[in-house]
């Protein structure tokens, strides 16, 4: 039997991932809904920051770089399945049935896949990773008003693409 060479793992990395394949994963299984999904967020969020590594040594914000990649990937999950009607999201509270749950969930994910990157990733980062919005601008290197602005066209966007869910919640 032949045995492959190991891979050398860039100490760099590998601390890296110790510190915060948890926060990667649980911002990409916020997003996508699904645990399967939110391994291949991780697993690919980690690899494009092993071939970014001989780039640069040292991140300025290690953790809210790992956080906007793992939106970034996670919302790449979302679009690329915008097909399949199976996406689910965040937990939302019931009370309809099951169905209609479920139903919302996947009618947000689509909804969510069609918004530019920039307004996706900072309205995920403002309702489903629960941040506030001088966080946000803080992390994305904007101002609190952008952030605000992008927060609000965001809404009124998805209020228009979600309308029949919505009619009798809202």
């Amino acid at each position: 039997m032949i045995e492959e060479p190991a891979i050398a793992i860039p100490h760099e990395l590998e601390r890296a991932f110790r510190a915060h394949h948890g926060l990667v994963f649980r911002t990409a299984y916020r997003v996508t809904g699904n645990a399967a999904d939110a391994e291949d967020v991780l697993q690919s969020v980690f690899l494009r920051l092993l071939r970014r590594a001989p780039q640069s040594d040292a991140m300025e914000n290690e953790e809210s770089y790992l956080r906007r990649a793992a939106i970034n990937a996670a919302l790449d999950v979302i679009r690329s399945r915008q097909s399949d009607r199976t996406v689910e999201l965040v937990e939302v509270p019931t009370r309809g049935s099951e169905g209609e749950v479920t139903e919302l969930r996947q009618a947000l994910g689509r909804a969510l896949s069609k918004l530019q990157p920039r307004s996706a990733e900072i309205f995920t980062l403002r309702f489903i990773e629960g941040l506030s919005n001088p966080e946000i601008a803080r992390m994305l290197g904007i101002s609190q008003v952008l952030v605000a602005v992008t927060v609000y066209r965001t809404r009124q966007q998805l209020r228009k693409e979600l309308g029949e869910y919505l009619g009798d919640r809202s």
